[in-house]
């Protein structure tokens, strides 16, 4: 296994984790993708809310520490940011997209979920690639 900038993993992480809150937000496609999604105002406000935030923080940070095994220790930004769209879009999305059709699901809850991963994949890779491995503290690491 490849050495892993633990602090890059956290931000990534964290700021998936943010992209997930201002994504299903009022603000851009919460109101669809719970339309979409079928759930009512009621729905969504049972659950344990700090289980359901917490684990998903806990799989985001699983889901970038996993993305730097794959990258190696110093991907270039380009290559961090496409190749984590890609796997988003294409490996995320499209495995998402298989278990839409036959659960007979709306373009629109795909696009919406499907986008989500495809941009939170692209920030784990520019993230990763952004900051400083741990044996240097330039902006990208040049190693």
């Amino acid at each position: 296994m490849p050495e892993i900038n633990w602090i890059a993993v956290v931000v990534a992480a964290v700021a998936s984790f943010l992209l997930g809150g201002l994504w299903y937000s009022p603000a851009l496609f919460g109101k669809v993708w719970q339309r979409e999604a079928g759930l009512t105002d009621e729905q969504l406000k049972t659950g344990n809310m700090a289980r359901i935030f917490g684990l998903s923080l806990l799989l985001a940070f699983l889901a970038a520490w996993n993305f730097a095994n794959f990258l190696g220790p110093r991907p270039s930004v380009i290559f961090g940011t496409a190749v984590g769209a890609s796997a988003g879009l294409l490996w995320v999305g499209a495995s998402f997209g298989i278990n839409y059709l036959f659960e007979r699901k709306s373009f629109k809850l795909f696009a919406i979920n499907a986008g989500y991963h495809t941009l939170q994949f692209a920030i784990f890779g520019l993230v990763l690639a952004l900051l400083p491995c741990a044996d240097c503290a330039q902006l990208p690491c040049p190693q």
